[in-house]
């Protein structure tokens, strides 16, 4: 079963926006933590930007501040990296990541969620 399924990927030009979305089901959405991350050709998979369960949260890597917004939408289970301002350097695979913690009581679960990833190129 494909939890999470990214969308929204393709070419951008310097300068430029893209607006990648991310479908969640088979889980309850509303109550995980949701990332995205990218992984560009031959370097590993770095976090870009994260939202808490609410939406309330907010944290962005340093590279992406101020061009980059994340945010979700509870009713519709689906969250969305907003890009502008692109840059050659964001040329990546974007992956869409939720963590979901359970209480069970006597401990707790942590349960990751990943997306297949989309490709985003930026060049002129």
């Amino acid at each position: 079963q494909e939890y999470l399924v990214e969308s929204g990927g393709g070419g951008g030009q310097p300068g430029g926006a893209l607006k990648l979305a991310c479908a969640a089901s088979g889980f309850t959405f509303s109550n995980s933590d949701v990332s995205w991350y990218r992984q560009a050709p031959g370097r590993e998979r770095v976090l870009v930007a994260s939202i808490d369960s609410t939406g309330g949260q907010t944290d962005y890597a340093d590279p992406v501040k101020g061009r980059f917004a994340i945010s979700r939408d509870n009713d519709k289970n689906m969250a969305y990296l907003q890009m502008n301002s692109l840059r050659p350097e964001d040329t990546a695979v974007y992956f869409c990541n939720a963590v979901l913690f359970l209480d069970l009581g006597t401990h707790g679960e942590r349960h990751d969620y990943w997306g297949r990833g989309t490709q985003v190129n930026v060049s002129v």
